[in-house]
């Protein structure tokens, strides 16, 4: 058969993806190459609970529907093909070797691993006739690709379109537009209005006024600020207040928020839940979260509600933001305390015993989403966090469980990627933050960059010193 392309495949090619091994072979018209040692290390990784646990059963399905076309020895290698059928097809070869060159004394096994794969796509490139390409998520084995002058990429296809997210934008008015900002369609403000831009900042012409308004079926709703800042915790600045906004707003129902460390998103995303279960519009909080701590364990931290140890253990962002509003909120009782009128001083005791209280009363529950297929979830505020985690399949699992009573949230940072089977490209919150240049009838999506650093000045220090190294 002749093919156009090869393409060797790293392990965590298809463990971001088992379906990617379609995607390359594009009907059969590129030749896949899996080195054994692929099929090892997916192998032991299908009896966990976590998403990469998933995608290697899902592998193994997709091997079951295929058939042996050859086998073939060449020097000390042999080469199996097979012709894999499914919704697509793909022609696959797997290559074993009787004796790598790599040396396994003292080396750690991962290193071992990646260097036979290397040896496999070095052989491939002198086997195959046409062009052959390793591909890798890691860039540590794309490096050692380079040095054996082995082509080679990262995911073919998965580079996302850069466009300028422009979520919040500035425009000019004058003082006599004032009046009629309110409800105005937004294209006779600005004739440049793109679906993406979520909010303005109206700057009054010759004067230190600034109107913020948010944009729902493209006309102008500016922010009653009185009402955004009652809750227990209060925004600090612009892009807070647009999102708190965002949360309180019964228009959207999906908000996708990019933000840095220490910036405040997990803090106000909870205390707008927790604003609008106590006003009765949801009857609960569900907390969901991708377990990068067990990725290579296989642990299952499954469906964890009340207040337990595992439930600190794996949710610290919100457990830190219950305990941050359970003393914020006292601390403005006492502020407010009338002469004569008495307040101890919480101790850790206290805030904890009023922590699980307010995971009783408001229904808080987290999810692991490990434990999501086959559920159903309605009637909830919903909270997706560390999205820079998740691959876009796991993202469309998620986000297919929760029915339209629901309001969704998703979190994240792609300054903070723990995944080694996504980066930046290929992850779901940049795939999120995506879509949003382009106009859905489906849902009302809010989206915006949250860049101001809250928590102190060490966190906006390191933040400062360690993104402008990236530059």
């Amino acid at each position: 058969m002749n093919f156009e392309k090869t393409y060797v495949l790293d392990t965590n090619i298809l463990l971001e993806d088992a379906t990617n091994i379609f995607k390359l072979s594009d009907e059969c018209k590129n030749l896949i190459v899996l080195p054994e040692v692929v099929l090892d290390e997916i192998d032991t990784k299908k009896g966990g609970f976590d998403e990469i646990n998933f995608q290697a059963r899902e592998f193994a399905r997709i091997l079951e529907n295929s058939k042996i076309i050859s086998s073939t020895k060449k020097d000390n290698s042999r080469i199996v093909r097979l012709n894999v059928f499914g919704d697509k097809n793909a022609i696959i070869d797997i290559i074993s070797k009787e004796e790598y060159k790599v040396n396994t004394k003292n080396v750690p096994l991962n290193i071992i691993n990646d260097r036979k794969i290397l040896e496999i796509a070095s052989f491939s490139d002198t086997h195959y006739s046409n062009e052959t390409t390793f591909l890798s998520l890691d860039i540590m084995a794309r490096t050692r690709a380079v040095s054996l002058d082995i082509k080679n990429d990262s995911l073919i296809g998965s580079q996302k379109e850069e466009f300028n997210y422009e979520f919040v934008k500035n425009i000019e008015v004058k003082f006599e537009q004032i009046e009629h900002l309110n409800n105005a369609l937004i294209a006779d403000f600005d004739e440049n209005y793109k679906v993406y831009n979520f909010s303005y900042c109206f700057k009054v012409k010759s004067s230190d006024q600034v109107i913020l308004a948010t944009i729902e079926n493209k006309r102008i709703q500016v922010l009653d600020e009185s009402e955004v800042r009652n809750q227990l915790i209060v925004p600090l600045n612009k892009e807070q207040l647009f999102f708190s906004d965002a949360i309180i707003s019964h228009f959207f129902n999906v908000l996708i928020v990019e933000a840095k460390a220490g910036s405040g998103k997990t803090l106000l995303a909870l205390s707008g839940a927790l604003k609008l279960v106590r006003q009765k519009h949801f009857q609960r909080i569900i907390y969901i979260r991708n377990s990068i701590e067990s990725l290579d364990k296989g642990e299952d931290i499954g469906y964890l509600p009340g207040f337990e140890e595992k439930f600190k253990i794996y949710n610290h962002p919100l457990m830190d933001s219950l305990d941050y509003i359970i003393r914020s909120e006292y601390k403005k009782k006492k502020a407010n305390k009338k002469n004569g009128e008495s307040f101890a001083e919480l101790d850790d005791q206290e805030v904890s015993q009023r922590v699980e209280q307010m995971i009783q009363n408001y229904g808080i529950e987290t999810m692991w989403v490990g434990e999501m297929r086959g559920r159903t979830l309605s009637n909830a505020f919903v909270i997706i966090d560390e999205a820079q985690n998740m691959s876009n399949k796991t993202m469309q699992m998620v986000l297919s469980r929760i029915d339209n009573s629901c309001k969704v949230i998703v979190l994240g940072s792609n300054k903070q990627i723990d995944n080694f089977y996504v980066n930046k490209h290929t992850n779901s919150l940049t795939t999120l933050l995506t879509s949003t240049k382009d106009n859905s009838s489906l849902v009302n999506i809010f989206a915006i960059k949250l860049q101001k650093v809250l928590r102190g000045p060490i966190t906006e220090w390191a933040e400062y010193i360690f993104s402008s190294k990236e530059k």
